[in-house]
């Protein structure tokens, strides 16, 4: 049985800044967000409204979480949700938390998305 997801009910931005610059505080007081840092980037993930024009950005993301508690030694989630999507021409950016995982897609692909994973086994829900 496929986990259940949900529609965040929020439109999310991933925003590319250097890899030295500091994690802007309005990203620390938002209710939602993601970091990744390497040596060549710092990446954020964070509501479309936080940082409006910081760094490069890429806006209209929705997200879907798997709602579950995911032990980490659990393989093939990302990779049942990526496959479903990549066979219908969707792309994905994925994050991983210690509880669980998330998928963004283009907002305006939601609807296709939710349809696709649906057929696929998916139950989702709408978060309110």
């Amino acid at each position: 049985m496929e986990p259940v997801l949900k529609i965040l009910n929020e439109e999310f931005a991933i925003h590319r800044l250097g890899p030295e610059e500091p994690i802007p505080k309005a990203v620390l007081n938002s209710r939602f967000f993601w970091v990744g840092k390497t040596d060549e980037e710092l990446s954020i993930v964070c509501g479309s409204k936080t940082l409006p024009h910081k760094g490069e950005v890429s806006k209209g993301w929705s997200c879907i979480k798997v709602v579950a508690q995911l032990d980490l030694e659990l393989t093939g989630i990302i990779a049942g949700l990526s496959s479903a999507l990549a066979k219908a021409a969707i792309s994905i950016f994925a994050l991983s938390t210690f509880d669980t995982d998330y998928i963004l897609v283009k907002s305006e692909q939601i609807e296709k998305a939710s349809e696709v994973l649906k057929n696929s086994g998916y139950d989702i829900e709408k978060a309110i």
